[in-house]
């Protein structure tokens, strides 16, 4: 279908320690998109052809981006959708509950205005965040030295429970955010995982309730898109 972007198990292997970036996200084909659920999870892609089947490794980072809607503008204070119902839902369905769930950070980017572009004087430099970011890693790496692992996102169930500990001031907002936006099992280690990022972000030991606020805050994006859909 003319304007339907394709993927392949290559392109994916061929990911492995790097970046995989899908912009406009459901201009894909759906059965495409579906494929990563797998290798998202498991950290390897099967190519089968007919006389073989051949397995690789494909520990990536997914990186998407996509418009809320066909013409971009639903749930825009700026500029009124000029899409009908039907489309968005079709849109928007194309990226599936299971696949979400696989990531880790969503965030809602909205358009940014001519006098914001001209004043800069609040942001952060780019020196100050790679300081900061590299920091976070030697902690990870440090703290996973002996677990044959080097970031969080590679935590296991059973290390998620000896890594992430929370207080009980932090459970209990955890458990009200799942009751509130009816999150997933899988969104549950997310969100630790996330949460512990956060908190080494902060060089901080420990994860406050301040870091897994955010955590879940970057969850919460398909409740707003996908509820009604």
């Amino acid at each position: 279908m003319e304007g339907v972007k394709s993927l392949n198990h290559g392109e994916i292997s061929l990911a492995h320690y790097g970046v995989l970036f899908l912009d406009e996200l459901p201009e894909f084909n759906q059965s495409t998109l579906e494929v990563l659920r797998g290798p998202l999870e498991d950290n390897f892609v099967t190519i089968s052809r007919l006389n073989s089947s051949i397995t690789y490794p494909c520990n990536f980072m997914f990186v998407a981006s996509m418009n809320p809607c066909p013409c971009g503008y639903y749930g825009s204070s700026e500029k009124e959708c000029s899409c009908k119902p039907a489309q968005i839902k079709k849109y928007i369905n194309k990226i599936s509950g299971p696949l979400l769930d696989r990531i880790d950070i969503h965030i809602e980017v909205n358009a940014v205005k001519y006098n914001k572009l001209e004043n800069n004087q609040n942001a952060e430099k780019s020196e100050v965040i790679r300081e900061r970011v590299n920091i976070a890693r030697k902690r990870q790496i440090e703290r996973y030295k002996n677990y044959n692992i080097y970031s969080n996102s590679e935590l296991t169930p059973s290390m998620i429970e000896k890594f992430c500990i929370l207080n009980k001031q932090s459970k209990k907002l955890l458990e009200n955010a799942f009751e509130r936006l009816g999150l997933s099992a899988r969104a549950y280690g997310r969100i630790l995982k996330v949460a512990r990022t956060i908190a080494d972000l902060d060089s901080s030991e420990n994860i406050l309730e301040k870091h897994l606020a955010e955590a879940i805050q970057y969850r919460s994006l398909d409740r707003k898109y996908w509820k009604n859909c």
